[in-house]
């Protein structure tokens, strides 16, 4: 809109240049395919401009929302200040580096001054764990499986809003697509910005380590209904017919394109599959050979920016399909689409059958 352009042209006719390495999120406009974006020509320019504006003060041209996965990894101990939730949430939570959840126009101030207010998070001590949730009481085969990571994520987000929760029962070895899709929805649904995942979390390698050697406010013994509720939550819709499937929130690896064309094993979607990804991805697909074989399927691929930031899909509403929980909480309101959450095989299969299908292995 007019006011972030404007902000930013500002900041850039001032002279700003950022002091610190800064990558950048999604921007409005898919700037290697344009014709993705559904705005009018007004917007459109002033998508660009402040594309443009933030690049010209000495930001990284990186346009995705899961920078950790683009080379921007900040490391344990690190003070950063970033400004997309999912990001915020999993650099605290995974590598253990130190931000609060800074919101536009704060978060290039403090690139601009290489400086941001030391509270919050920021600070050793209002990192320790408060809330525990105990997975003990979960089939180690459903803690185990992708699209669990998400429906954890929502439940702690719904239940602690900005106390910071501690997860136990994890795999320690959970892969980093499945902690990116908790962190996202658990930061989504509420205000989460830490989880300390006892295993993983740098700070949590024991219970009593995450809770900084205190009693916990309160403990959680997460139980299949529980989930079951959770996963329910995500969904507008239970089943039938479905207009599209949306993937990528946040953006999708290169790991998980791998994994939707061997779930599709090359057949071929009756309706659109939408997958937002950034220029990272979108370069290792094409060195790969894999982009081709990504669109014959009948998938669109939607670089530097996504579905529910910008208008992409058809302004017609119906039913929208995705694997992630951050999608699934802000399909309706942004695009007037109705979310059905399920797993990734569960989304490739609905595209291709044109309905909803279900694997109840996935969740028993």
């Amino acid at each position: 809109g007019e006011t972030g352009c404007y902000y930013a042209e500002k900041l850039m006719d001032l002279g700003g240049q950022v002091r610190v390495p800064t990558s950048l999120n999604v921007g409005a406009m898919d700037l290697q395919r344009p014709d993705n974006v559904l705005l009018d020509e007004r917007k459109r320019d002033l998508a660009v401009r402040q594309m443009n504006a933030y690049v010209a003060m000495g930001c990284s041209p990186s346009w995705t929302c899961a920078p950790y996965q683009a080379g921007h990894r900040p490391g344990l101990g690190d003070q950063i200040a970033w400004g997309e939730s999912n990001a915020v949430a999993f650099t605290n939570t995974v590598l253990g580096a130190r931000t609060e959840r800074y919101g536009d126009f704060l978060d290039i101030a403090c690139a601009i001054t290489g400086r941001a207010p030391y509270t919050g998070l920021h600070k050793p001590e209002n990192r320790a764990g408060q809330v525990v949730f105990d997975l003990s009481h979960l089939s180690e085969h459903l803690r185990r499986r992708p699209a669990f990571f998400p429906v954890l994520g929502a439940l702690i987000g719904k239940r602690t809003g900005m106390s910071v929760p501690v997860v136990l029962g994890l795999s320690p070895d959970a892969d980093e697509d499945s902690l990116k899709s908790l962190c996202a929805a658990a930061a989504s649904t509420g205000a989460t910005a830490l989880t300390h995942i006892v295993g993983v979390t740098p700070e949590a390698p024991d219970l009593e380590t995450a809770l900084a050697h205190r009693e916990p406010d309160e403990t959680i013994t997460v139980t299949p209904d529980m989930v079951a509720e959770a996963r329910a939550s995500l969904s507008h819709i239970a089943d039938g017919p479905i207009d599209c499937v949306a993937l990528g929130s946040p953006h999708f690896s290169f790991a998980e394109c791998r994994e939707l064309l061997n779930l599709a094993n090359g057949q071929s979607f009756k309706k659109p599959v939408y997958i937002c990804l950034g220029r990272h991805t979108l370069n290792a697909l094409d060195a790969e050979g894999l982009t081709d074989q990504l669109t014959r399927l009948g998938v669109t691929l939607v670089a530097d920016t996504c579905i529910v930031v910008t208008p992409i899909l058809p302004e017609t509403s119906g039913t929208l399909m995705t694997n992630s929980g951050k999608f699934a909480h802000y399909a309706s309101g942004n695009t007037g689409y109705a979310p059905i959450f399920g797993s990734l095989a569960e989304c490739v299969a609905s595209a291709q059958e044109g309905r909803v299908v279900r694997y109840a292995e996935d969740w028993t």
